[in-house]
């Protein structure tokens, strides 16, 4: 046997335990059958997982220890009472998961769906020509299945189609975030009405139109990233290209779910998005909420889509004019927060460029340990005052001056005004 056939047989019980396991949570039994796994995206996603994990294999050496695995389990099925010592090594840690994949079949199979089975003939082919080989067509809501485990693994090159309607910053960070992740710019497409920022995406290598009803028909999930009161002309536009296959996402501050939902086609999945503008360095605060016909997985999907831009969390729409208030308009008040810090320094005697970022370095390095040391605000402010120290005296100027009641006060203003745009 040559070296190749070798290392694809040579594996410890461990190993085979792992990638058993990764098939099963990647659900095989609930979309294709065990028996019937030919679909090699399955394995390019296994492959990840076990290389994460510190086992080197090959794609070709996974789909040939599933064959062996998949004739032992055959083999034992016909011949139950086999000696130990004919049996492959380690069979007795695997046998359990073997049945739980082999067994258990979709639940349109128990209701009589496609009810053939023939479990002594293992399947010898493993290529990618066929997504799946059932004896009669597969259902449509099993390949759909399939689709999102490969989609939402985040190991796996995403073949998902994402399109941005509007072309500002916002739209920019959220693309920057998604390609530092899996996806390729060949699966993104960039639409505005000018050309003006459209030259930062074609650097990124993303294709642009100026026609939104291109992106539309060519994405699976559309970002719609314009200003709010443009947000009722685009989605009457986009309308009749909107189909079932399609996630509309709107990232427009004040804009409801049910204004979104209302303007589309009966049954359409929305989803309402409040970033921020740190997802341009990829430190983004993101808020979403899920609309009437969105589904979890829809939301898991996004998720795993943006986890690159940062904080990625999903919450009730009544939360989302709240962050708006919060973490939309909150980095424009720490802008001005830094300003002055910076100022106050120049107003001391530092050059105004060593101030501005010495304070630019502050609010960062304070930023960070806040949120890796999982402490509260008011602990870590208690940790840097010292007993007649610097640090109470700053603070009991900025008391006099009201900071922390404006700074609430400058929070709910702004969360006002987002549910203002909204009624409007």
């Amino acid at each position: 046997m040559d070296d190749l056939g070798i290392k694809k047989q040579n594996w410890d019980v461990k190993e085979t335990e792992l990638f058993l396991e990764i098939l099963k949570d990647l659900d095989m039994k609930k979309c294709l059958d065990g028996r019937k796994v030919r679909n090699n995206k399955l394995f390019k996603v296994a492959h990840r997982r076990m290389t994460a994990a510190g086992y080197h294999r090959t794609v070709d050496q996974l789909k040939f220890r599933w064959k062996l695995l998949k004739s032992a389990y055959y083999k034992c099925k016909r011949e139950p009472n086999l000696p130990a010592t004919t049996k492959i090594q380690g069979w007795w840690r695997y046998e359990k998961t073997m049945i739980a994949i082999m067994e258990s079949r979709h639940p349109l199979l128990e209701a009589g769906v496609n009810s053939v089975r023939n479990d002594e003939v293992p399947e010898d082919s493993d290529g990618e020509a066929s997504m799946l080989h059932w004896p009669q067509p597969c259902p449509d809501n099993t390949a759909q299945n399939l689709g999102l485990i490969i989609k939402m693994d985040p190991e796996m090159d995403s073949q998902l189609k994402i399109g941005f309607i509007g072309a500002g910053n916002m739209a920019f960070g959220i693309a920057k975030g998604i390609l530092s992740g899996n996806a390729l710019p060949a699966n993104i497409k960039v639409s505005a009405p000018s050309s003006r920022n459209l030259g930062r995406f074609q650097e990124l290598g993303v294709a642009v139109t100026h026609s939104n009803e291109e992106v539309v028909s060519w994405s699976d999930l559309v970002f719609v990233v314009v200003k709010s009161h443009l947000v009722a002309p685009v989605l009457t536009e986009i309308s009749e290209h909107v189909t079932e296959r399609h996630i509309i996402v709107s990232v427009a501050a004040g804009v409801t779910l049910a204004t979104v939902e209302e303007l589309l086609p009966e049954n359409s999945v929305a989803i309402r998005l409040m970033p921020n503008l740190p997802c341009l360095v990829q430190e983004g605060a993101l808020l979403f909420a899920r609309g009437s016909h969105a589904k979890q997985e829809d939301g898991v999907l996004l998720r795993s889509l943006l986890h690159r831009c940062g904080l990625v969390e999903e919450g009730p729409e009544a939360w989302i004019d709240i962050h708006t208030g919060l973490s939309g308009s909150g980095v424009a008040f720490v802008y001005l927060f830094a300003e002055a810090l910076a100022e106050g320094a120049v107003k001391m005697g530092m050059p105004s460029a060593l101030a501005h970022s010495i304070a630019s370095q502050t609010v960062l390095g304070a930023g960070k340990l806040l949120r890796e040391s999982g402490k509260h605000p008011a602990q870590l402010r208690s940790e840097v005052c010292t007993p007649g120290g610097t640090t109470i005296y700053g603070l009991h100027t900025l008391e006099q001056g009201g900071l922390r009641a404006a700074t609430m006060s400058a929070v709910e203003s702004a969360t006002e005004r987002a549910r203002e745009l909204g009624r409007k």
